[in-house]
């Protein structure tokens, strides 16, 4: 059986809209893995123990701007390795409201807060780019750094478009997988 014959799943950070999750289904495209899937996370921290419990047919995917992907792999060193990395544009990422109230309260991933920190905002850290977009949706905050896709499926109004950025992910597998 070829490795694009083989089942694949890679395990990545959720929720849906996420520049990750974007990736994941971009790596089984261009490998052309025609029984491939992606299971999304709270954290990556967490995915890692999705991919060692179907170790063979599993891989991690991370964000090279991921806060603590050196943890990842140095953490994880005994079980997997870091097998590839990969160039591709994100989504779009924007300021995103609820309404065009003032903005005071921002919520953001780490890795992007660095678009807004010198506005004065009162900045919120969250697990995902998505889940920023769904916590200010249901009212946590006055404005998000999100995704434009996430943006868009929770009803938010664009307040700036940053454009795609330019990012790089890696892909860890564990040890004695072959893809």
């Amino acid at each position: 059986m070829s490795s694009n014959d083989r089942h694949l799943t890679v395990h990545t950070l959720g929720p849906t809209g996420t520049n990750c999750e974007a990736a994941a289904h971009h790596y089984l495209e261009q490998r052309n893995y025609k029984q491939g899937g992606v299971v999304l996370y709270d954290t990556l921290e967490s995915a890692v123990d999705g991919v060692m419990a179907d170790p063979y047919d599993s891989v991690l995917l991370g964000c090279v701007v991921y806060p603590k992907l050196n943890e990842i792999v140095f953490r994880n060193l005994k079980s997997m390795s870091l097998h590839e990395c990969f160039m591709m544009p994100t989504h779009r990422m924007v300021l995103a409201g609820r309404d065009r109230i003032p903005v005071r309260k921002v919520l953001s991933h780490p890795a992007p807060v660095g678009l807004i920190e010198d506005r004065g905002y009162d900045v919120r850290l969250v697990t995902s780019n998505a889940a920023a977009a769904v916590e200010c949706a249901a009212g946590g905050a006055d404005a998000c750094i999100t995704t434009a896709v996430a943006a868009e499926a929770h009803g938010l109004e664009l307040l700036e478009d940053f454009g795609p950025v330019h990012m790089g992910f890696s892909i860890h597998v564990p040890h004695g997988t072959t893809l």
